[in-house]
């Protein structure tokens, strides 16, 4: 473990760090974490999803009936099933994607690895996520652990946030750069 604690607070927090040591508890981190990428793709997918989570119209009851159909139809394990069944119980399914990114910081930190956040145009493949990492792990000296996230506004190009570094070489930023360069010529 690292000499420095990685700190998760509030409710998603308080279900990811249960979550955590519950899995690590019963040796099913790998099994947690795989379900829990699947999960996050489900959300960053579909739309309806997101809804689902999320909508306060939907009653615990259907909304704990439907994710526990989802979690079947995709072929989580009992414990990521479970949770999600909790998250329903108790209201807390909107938190869905901060209790997922709050697990992968926990899961990091338990491995000795950095955490880097991704954002590009669009979204990476699993050879350029390998490539990422090997070129952060190289920069860092230490494993990287990446999460990907898409925001079409970058036009092209990478956000790369390890820590308090921010590496930006999104065309986003270069544009922007270069209009405040040609307001100080003329």
């Amino acid at each position: 473990m690292s000499e420095q604690q990685v700190i998760v607070s509030g409710i998603s927090g308080r279900y990811a760090t249960a979550l955590f040591d519950l899995a690590r508890d019963e040796k099913k981190l790998d099994r947690v974490a795989d379900d829990l990428k699947d999960l996050a793709a489900m959300l960053a997918k579909s739309e309806d999803m997101v809804r689902l989570v999320t909508s306060p119209l939907i009653s615990r009851d259907q909304q704990g009936k439907a994710v526990l159909a989802i979690a079947k139809e995709a072929g989580l394990g009992t414990l990521a099933s479970h949770f999600l069944g909790v998250l329903a119980q108790n209201r807390r399914l909107s938190s869905l994607g901060k209790v997922i990114a709050d697990f992968f910081r926990l899961l990091a930190q338990h491995k000795g690895e950095l955490t880097a956040k991704v954002t590009s145009a669009h979204a990476l493949s699993e050879t350029q996520i390998a490539a990422l990492k090997k070129k952060l792990k190289a920069a860092m000296g230490r494993d990287v652990a990446l999460t990907a996230d898409v925001d079409k506004s970058l036009l092209g190009g990478l956000v790369v946030k390890v820590g308090s570094r921010m590496i930006d070489s999104s065309i986003r930023t270069k544009l922007e750069n270069l209009q405040v360069a040609m307001k100080g010529v003329g």
